[in-house]
């Protein structure tokens, strides 16, 4: 097997054990609970989603299945494979539209479409500019429409490594950091903070931004084992849910989620 081919599959593989752990359940749930707050302002629907580096239709299908279309947008043709068995799968093929393309040069009927959601989630790390990544994402998005924008919070970095690792020195080190590397994709990234890209969003014709936070207790639980326990996992779902709009909470989650609206609606 070519090692090219042989790295993604691995990537692919490593992915689909990230969603179908607890921490990844709670991303997508978390992640669909607060965009359903503010799905009920755009009307009744169906509405029109893009997913920008949609993979292989996480958040997609879950969508769909309330009667939404959506097209995804990605690169990789095995992860809009993916996409197209997950949304076979859940029974909503004809909902969903898979896009082969990069992000950053959209097809001029996807830039174009005047959708009435754009999801922008864990994009905004893998790029060096997020005010360009969040100008191409605005882009194919209608006025007074919503973008969803969920990244891994930067202020969440010292807090994992004091609790996790009880390491305070190597804390108090990563205060500032904005580069780091994944454990579970050994990719590196880079680290935002929801103030900033509030502030670029802001300025980009978004006044209005919510801010959640995802997964504000699960990262700092040591006992990966217990997660697994449908009881446990109910209990810490509940709480999740409970603070992800409460302050502190959204300030030091793992993700941070911003719902913006545009402006001109």
């Amino acid at each position: 097997m070519p090692e090219a081919k042989q790295t993604f599959e691995s990537a692919m593989e490593a992915w689909q054990r990230y969603q179908d752990s607890p921490w990844g359940r709670l991303r997508y749930s978390l992640a669909e609970a607060n965009l359903l707050r503010h799905l009920p302002a755009l009307g009744a629907g169906p509405l029109r989603v893009l997913d920008l580096a949609g993979g292989d239709g996480g958040d997609a299908v879950r969508l769909a299945a309330r009667g939404h279309h959506v097209t995804v947008v990605d690169y990789a043709p095995a992860m809009l494979d993916a996409a197209r068995r997950r949304a076979a799968a859940a029974g909503v093929t004809e909902l969903v539209t898979c896009v082969e393309a990069d992000v950053t040069d959209l097809p001029a009927a996807v830039a174009g479409g005047g959708y009435d959601v754009v999801l922008c989630h864990n994009v905004l790390q893998y790029l060096s500019d997020a005010a360009d990544a969040l100008r191409a994402a605005a882009a194919p998005l209608r006025p007074g429409g919503l973008l969803s924008v969920v990244a891994f919070n930067r202020h969440s970095m010292p807090l994992g490594i004091a609790v996790r690792e009880c390491d305070p020195a190597a804390a108090l080190e990563s205060l500032d950091r904005r580069r780091a590397e994944t454990v579970t994709f050994g990719t590196t990234m880079t680290l935002y903070a929801a103030e900033e890209i509030t502030a670029v969003l802001n300025a980009s014709g978004f006044p209005r931004v919510a801010h959640y936070g995802i997964r504000s207790f699960c990262d700092y639980i040591t006992d990966e084992e217990r997660k697994h326990d449908p009881a446990f996992f109910a209990d810490l779902e509940r709480l999740e849910m409970a603070v992800t709009d409460r302050p502190p909470y959204p300030h030091t989650a793992r993700l941070f989620q911003l719902v913006a609206a545009r402006d001109g609606g």
